[in-house]
């Protein structure tokens, strides 16, 4: 090995230790031999007419196939190629999932060398993906670590020495955002806005405290007194300035990335029959 230090190389060298977990080298090498590696998998074609399909971060990969087929023969190859840099892959953290409208019977997937349990639902960089594509679950999910998020600082929020106002910094800092993550790409119902709506009075409330009535008793804090200190800006407000950050985002990028061919692609295929659902496209307008 030489080292390289102002275009001039050292001597020759040996290494006898190799790179450690916490080395920042370490993740650097490993994107790119990863990347080496799946390119060996020829994942062509467009949006349409491509069979497989990859989502690649990091070590956190998903392959999508049309038919179940596909989809293990690009597992096993991928798994080949992996063996071929002494990559291994972890069989406990696979998981199949089969997206469909119908009801159906978990079952597995078999690669004629290893069995995978079949799930309804997995989080992929902290985002639940389920059978139907929808939110719910997701929304659900992000409710219960928002909630986890504020039992963690439940002495900040309940301390007399801490005034409302910073109290309504640490909620807008520590506990909307994890309730928000990735709501850029939510399509919002009306008993999903609620439920988030419900959340957030009820921090609400823990903040600013009951109201004294003019017999002397306490009594809790009524919605229109909660919309009232909020001034209009609530979860729902915050979620749709995200999404017009993101639609911004999207609209300056190149036409040639993929995410803004996602945005104008138009599926060739027709519609099921029964009630189509909002596109991201159209809720987005009902701000």
């Amino acid at each position: 090995m030489k080292v390289k230090v102002n275009n001039s190389y050292s001597e020759w060298f040996k290494t006898k230790t190799a790179v450690t977990q916490g080395d920042p080298l370490s993740t650097l090498l490993f994107s790119v031999v990863l990347d080496s590696e799946i390119t060996h998998l020829e994942v062509r074609g467009n949006i349409t007419t491509r069979l497989k399909q990859m989502c690649v971060y990091a070590d956190d990969i998903i392959i999508i196939g049309r038919t179940k087929q596909i989809l293990i023969d690009t597992f096993c190859k991928l798994k080949h190629e992996a063996l071929n840099a002494e990559l291994i892959v972890n069989n406990n953290k696979v998981k199949y999932l089969y997206c469909t409208r119908k009801i159906f019977q978990p079952t597995y997937l078999n690669t004629g060398i290893e069995q995978f349990k079949q799930v309804n639902s997995f989080k992929y960089l902290g985002s639940m993906v389920n059978t139907d594509n929808s939110i719910e679950e997701e929304i659900k999910e992000r409710i219960a670590a928002g909630n986890r998020a504020y039992h963690v600082h439940k002495k900040l929020f309940t301390s007399k020495l801490i005034s409302r106002n910073v109290k309504l910094q640490l909620y807008n800092t520590l506990i909307c955002p994890i309730a928000t993550y990735a709501s850029e790409t939510w399509v919002l119902k009306e008993n999903m806005i609620n439920k988030q709506i419900i959340f957030e009075r009820r921090i609400m409330r823990k903040i600013f405290g009951p109201t004294r009535r003019d017999d002397g008793y306490w009594r809790i804090k009524t919605n229109q007194e909660i919309n009232k200190i909020l001034k209009g800006q609530n979860i729902i407000r915050f979620i749709k300035k995200q999404r017009l950050n993101w639609l911004g985002h999207v609209e300056r990028m190149a036409e040639d990335n993929n995410v803004q061919k996602i945005k104008t692609w138009k599926s060739m295929s027709k519609r099921p029959i029964g009630r189509p659902k909002t596109c991201w496209e159209d809720d987005f307008w009902k701000i």
